[in-house]
């Protein structure tokens, strides 16, 4: 580990004399970003969908599984993804799946499934063909 790289997160390692390179370690294993976006103008948006409850729920179930933190996930808001058609959506990162979501339901099993258990809920995916 180089001189001050925990200052940087756990992934920064010694490339050779003067070159860095990341390692397959992240801050957290997973982010899962919820779009809260409202659009003013009457066309579909995952506002319509009270985003923000699934957010919450997820926060939650992520802190009471003890999952939350470093090296593990962090759940986060944002602003448009650009799949409105298909919300309300989320999205997990580093593996880029794209989910939608009915329920409280729902969002405990991405929780259990995929946070938790490393395994994508199928039935939740979002298609590809799902845009704006």
């Amino acid at each position: 580990m180089i001189p001050g790289a925990s200052d940087y997160g756990p992934g920064l390692r010694r490339g050779g004399p003067t070159t860095y390179n990341r390692v397959l370690m992240s801050y957290y294993e997973h982010h899962i970003f919820f779009c809260l976006n409202q659009r003013d103008n009457g066309e579909a948006c995952c506002a319509q969908h009270d985003p923000q409850a699934a957010l919450d729920r997820c926060k939650s179930r992520v802190k009471a599984a003890g999952l939350a933190g470093p090296g593990g996930v962090r759940v986060n808001k944002a602003g448009c993804l650009d799949r409105c058609a298909g919300g309300p959506v989320a999205v997990v990162y580093p593996e880029a799946v794209w989910y939608t979501y009915v329920d409280a339901a729902d969002i405990d099993e991405i929780v259990d499934s995929h946070l938790r258990d490393g395994r994508v809920v199928e039935r939740l995916l979002l298609p590809a063909s799902v845009g704006r």
